[in-house]
């Protein structure tokens, strides 16, 4: 049904746009600006950053066709360039301040005369900690464009990502009311800001976190939360689904106090301590972390569950960790975007271990209800779950015009039968029964144990003279099994009443009392016989 409609939705929409849209149409959209295009020149009196780097021009001179000259990686403060007589300034953290060309990066496009020696001069502020330099690409537009607009794409991608899950992670705590989806969906808007403010799309297209101008506290207040997460992250990964709900209570408020901490400690703090904390920060992050993968790789080796997601999740930040000790210069140019990918590798990863943990809880979830729903004796469901069904039962016989019978089955001289042969003789009778009831019915929701020695049957769709042939074959049943148990002298006979769903019926407990006066008026009747109930 539902696919047809799609079709018919599709067909609709196809002629609907050929008779409103000829072949030589088109859409114009907007509207004329009046806003007067953005100066990028830097203020007069403004001086430049204090580091500074030449980029000459090849030997020769300049080649005298265009040349864009941008620059990544820049993560604090004003960024400056300049060629002859021209400057040009942007803040990473602030769109608006940058050419609208470059959206990775602040840059500049030069229409240098053919054979010009003058360099183009690039200034800029200290960054956050050593090793954490600009890149400064130098090329044609379009070449210098492309790579801009690549690492964009990654960037804005990479946010979009922890933003999926975040949502997904929302979803998935109503069904499955574990706080881990919560905590997780905390731990993707953490890295949200983490990494919109190592990317500078915090200022995109307008700034959304008051981060210019304070890019240093904000880098370390965030790569203290972020990595503390991560490392919470990736032990409660290797700890596994073992681990006991109050430990990871325990742990999870630990990095919280941790957060807290280091936002206080990072926008309270003078701006001198923020270069060594922001050192600290990463050598706390890489000691603990090896003390992390060392665990994992000790319960790899044991072979304990749930450690070869950690691995994965973990197999980036290595990597970094080794690009950086080995003076990658791919990890310098693509900083920002390697750190930002890593961190979407690891929610990945933690998302496909939530899932796991989701499908776990399910299967609990299933497992208790069927045990609370099940006679642990016979197997069959049990009073609450007999019920339930028959309430389903009538409400769609109900709704659907079809009918419905009730059968009560009550074994004849039960408690004779304990006295006599022992409760293990009891036990077996019962079994049997239920034995012979799932042969009678076509669902195993169908039968239920009421309590004692008394079963509901259900048959729906079935008319009163077929339900009361199908009870009197149940009854030739259970007299023939009573042999199979291996009991001398055993009887085993029921009595049986039945009853079928009545226009005047305006719930499912009158088809219940109809069904139970039934049986008490076979037993009146001499027992080990089927009585269908009085009109």
């Amino acid at each position: 049904m539902l696919g047809l409609l799609a079709v018919l939705v599709v067909l609709v929409n196809a002629f609907g746009r050929a008779g409103r849209w000829s072949v030589d149409g088109y859409l114009v959209t907007g509207a004329p600006t009046r806003e007067a295009p953005r100066d990028w020149r830097c203020a007069p009196d403004s001086p430049p950053p204090a580091l500074r780097a030449v980029v000459p021009p090849p030997p020769g001179g300049w080649p005298g066709v265009p040349q864009a000259v941008s620059v990544f990686n820049a993560f604090a403060g004003e960024v400056r360039l300049e060629y002859r007589d021209r400057a040009v300034c942007g803040r990473m953290h602030d769109a608006r301040t940058r050419d609208s060309r470059f959206r990775a990066g602040v840059g500049m496009v030069i229409v240098p005369q053919a054979g010009n020696e003058d360099p183009v001069v690039v200034y800029w502020n200290p960054p956050p900690k050593p090793g954490w330099i600009p890149t400064i690409r130098v090329g044609a537009p379009s070449e210098v464009q492309h790579v801009d607009t690549l690492r964009l794409v990654v960037r804005t991608a990479c946010l979009a990502v922890a933003l999926v899950l975040a949502a997904t992670a929302l979803m998935a705590y109503p069904a499955s009311r574990d706080w881990t989806f919560l905590g997780y969906a905390l731990l993707c808007a953490l890295s949200v800001l983490w990494q919109a403010t190592l990317s500078g799309l915090s200022g995109y297209p307008e700034p959304w976190l008051p981060v210019a101008g304070h890019e240093q506290r904000w880098f370390v207040g965030l790569s203290s939360m972020g990595l503390g997460a991560v490392l919470c992250g990736m032990w409660l990964l290797v700890a596994g689904p073992g681990l006991a709900s109050g430990v990871r209570r325990r742990m999870v408020l630990f990095t919280s106090g941790t957060w807290v901490a280091a936002s206080i400690v990072a926008m309270s703090a003078p701006a001198a301590w923020m270069g060594p904390m922001a050192v600290g920060v990463e050598l706390a992050f890489r000691m603990v972390f090896l003390l992390i993968l060392g665990w994992a790789l000790a319960r790899l080796w044991k072979r304990l569950p749930g450690v070869i997601p950690a691995l994965a999740a973990m197999v980036p930040f290595a990597v970094l960790a080794l690009l950086e000790l080995a003076g990658s210069r791919l990890l310098v140019e693509y900083r920002t975007e390697a750190i930002q990918l890593a961190i979407t590798w690891f929610l990945a990863v933690s998302a496909y271990a939530l899932n796991l943990r989701l499908g776990r809880l399910r299967r609990q979830r299933d497992e208790a209800q069927l045990l609370a729903e099940t006679d642990p004796l016979t197997g069959l469901p049990n009073r609450r779950a007999g019920l339930r069904r028959l309430q389903e039962m009538f409400a769609a016989a109900r709704r659907e015009g079809t009918g419905l019978s009730v059968a009560f089955v009550d074994i004849d001289h039960f408690k004779s039968i304990n006295d006599h042969h022992g409760h293990d003789a009891g036990d077996q009778v019962l079994v049997a029964a239920a034995q012979a009831l799932r042969g009678a019915v076509r669902g195993a929701s169908e039968a239920a144990r009421m309590g004692g020695e008394e079963f509901l049957v259900l048959l729906p769709g079935v008319s009163a003279a077929s339900a009361v042939q199908r009870m009197e074959s149940l009854r030739s049943r259970l007299a023939a099994r009573a042999g199979t148990l291996g009991f001398d002298g055993l009887v085993l006979t029921a009595s049986i009443g039945v009853t079928s769903l009545r226009r005047d019926d305006t719930d499912a407990a009158a088809l219940l009392r109809r069904a139970d006066a039934a049986m008490y008026a076979a037993k009146r009747g001499g027992r080990d016989r089927v009585e269908l109930a009085a009109d």
